[in-house]
């Protein structure tokens, strides 16, 4: 087994070995009853702590792709079925995603998980390379033409769409959030604190790749709401006010609100709000508690899963939230 680390990469290197496993079990290099090296051989080979390795053969072990015998070491299990994950990024609400999808499933299934980092070429060769590999395809797409002409070539009955629901077709097997009226629905649930407030912002920046339908339900809600609002793309451009409220995509624009209050001693929740969206575990011990727009991962994930334990048609929406904490 050919295993090589990224230290760049923003996938933990316990997590790097375990698809690196899981990937020699998905091209045949592994196959079952197969040995695996020992802790010690796996950290004096690439260089890592006893901690990473360990962790990752935990990982495995748990969820039923290895299993330890006594004074012997680690081997493949029997009868095990491959299932590949292609994520867009690897972030902290996606790490949630996963980790539901994993515990859900079976003790004898291996997932692979991918990471397309919004490059076609990348989202190309990963299901390419793919085809015929595994038992079912479980897929987060993103905008981009050249999409689904690749999805063309899978059944429809072994790949399943998630997150968003673009390049999806009538008999398309899905998992999906709304952002656009479950976003709008929470938003209203919030009129109360964002009337606190002289105008509301959404700050979207150009780097995001969060779908644009969310600033559209934005205005709509603002609009009907009779708020004062804005939308700023330019992050050079956003400036903290007294008296506004914000909303953001994007955890970094969080960082930049907080830095700003701090900068200028406001007190988020009195003196400016900030919604974010996405909720994650550190949010809500971030500052006093950080309000959250999202979906919940953890359901998406477990649904998810029920598309591989089932072997049934799913199409089904996860329900977008809001969660109040002191932030607004």
């Amino acid at each position: 087994m050919k295993f090589e680390i990224n230290s760049n990469s923003d996938i933990p290197k316990y997590l790097q070995l375990v698809n690196a496993i899981n990937d020699a079990l998905a091209t045949n290099v592994l196959t079952n009853g197969d040995a695996l090296p020992s802790v010690n051989k796996v950290c004096k080979d690439f260089n890592l702590s006893r901690d990473t390795v360990f962790k990752a053969y935990s990982l495995l072990k748990e969820y039923g792709v290895i299993v330890s015998v006594p004074n012997k070491g680690y081997y493949i299990a029997n009868e095990t079925k491959k299932v590949l994950l292609v994520l867009d990024t690897f972030k902290a609400y996606k790490e949630v995603l996963y980790h539901s999808f994993v515990n859900n499933l079976p003790k004898n299934v291996i997932v692979d998980v991918q990471f397309h980092h919004y490059k076609i070429e990348n989202y190309k060769t990963i299901l390419n390379n793919s085809k015929g590999k595994y038992y079912k395809y479980i897929v987060m797409n993103f905008n981009h033409n050249k999409v689904a002409e690749i999805l063309s070539d899978f059944d429809t009955s072994n790949l399943l769409l998630i997150d968003w629901n673009i390049h999806a077709k009538e008999d398309s097997n899905y998992v999906f959030q709304d952002f656009g009226v479950s976003f709008s629905n929470a938003l209203k649930e919030a009129i109360s604190n964002f009337k606190k407030y002289k105008r509301l912002v959404f700050v979207y920046p150009t780097f995001t790749y969060h779908p644009f339908e969310t600033v559209t339900y934005f205005k709509k809600f603002c609009k009907e709401s009779n708020l004062d609002y804005d939308v700023v793309l330019d992050v050079n451009d956003f400036k903290v006010v007294k008296n506004e409220a914000y909303i953001s995509v994007s955890d970094r624009v969080l960082g930049n609100f907080l830095e700003q209050c701090k900068d200028q001693n406001l007190e988020p929740g009195t003196d400016v709000g900030f919604l974010s969206y996405n909720e994650t575990p550190m949010k809500k011990f971030i500052y006093k508690g950080i309000s959250v727009v999202s979906t919940d991962f953890k359901a998406l994930g477990s649904t998810a899963a029920s598309f591989v334990t089932n072997d049934k048609p799913l199409q089904s929406y996860i329900p977008t939230q809001l969660i109040l904490r002191e932030s607004l």
